[in-house]
């Protein structure tokens, strides 16, 4: 197998693992819980809480109207998705780890734009309490795995090494530098026994 084609099977099977991860466990919460009911799970810091959230992270444009509103974030979302896939296809056949945050980041997005399209909201139900009483915004899966991949992207790109092909050119162009002067130093001593 090549290493082009092992790049796309980490992207597809990190894909095929977290978009059905995450469809499965909002269709559990719709499935078990009432709108706005909630099981506490820790207490005072985690609960399953069936929320939905009609506008973006926390719940950014929730006031405009539905046809706007919609329209923005299935437009946006598709927008994002086909920036991925570009992305995915730039990355050089040894990007596996990029490969596999391209395919954590599309299984959210499509996670939550399929909320979108079936609900025309998202679903949300991860409910944690932090210190002095304050609530992080309740979050879904589909957002772990968006948060996930971007910060693998970040520190691969943070801490990526400069490719071999640079070093390698580098070296021969200094062996001809230390060449070119060795055969300066020839010509001068030549010419100096030549004087004498």
């Amino acid at each position: 197998m090549s290493s082009l084609s092992r790049k796309y099977l980490y992207f597809l099977a990190t894909f095929a693992i977290t978009l059905p991860i995450d469809q499965w466990t909002k269709d559990w919460i719709v499935d078990r819980f009432a709108y706005g009911e909630m099981l506490v799970v820790i207490p005072d810091f985690f609960n399953l809480t069936h929320v939905r959230n009609p506008g973006g992270a926390f719940s950014l444009l929730t006031s405009l109207p539905d046809f706007w509103r919609q329209g923005f974030f299935l437009g946006t979302g598709a927008f994002a998705i086909i920036l991925l896939l570009v992305f995915l296809r730039r990355l050089v056949p040894e990007e596996r780890l990029s490969a596999i945050a391209i395919g954590a980041v599309l299984g959210g997005a499509i996670g939550n734009l399929t909320d979108r399209v079936r609900y025309g909201e998202v679903i949300d139900f991860l409910d944690f309490r932090l210190f002095g009483g304050y609530i992080w915004p309740t979050f879904n899966m589909a957002d772990c795995w968006i948060v996930c991949g971007v910060a693998i992207l970040m520190l691969d790109v943070f801490f990526e090494r400069e490719p071999a092909g640079e070093s390698d050119e580098a070296a021969p162009a200094a062996s001809e530098d230390h060449a070119g002067e060795a055969s300066g130093h020839a010509g001068r001593e030549g010419s100096s026994e030549y004087r004498t």
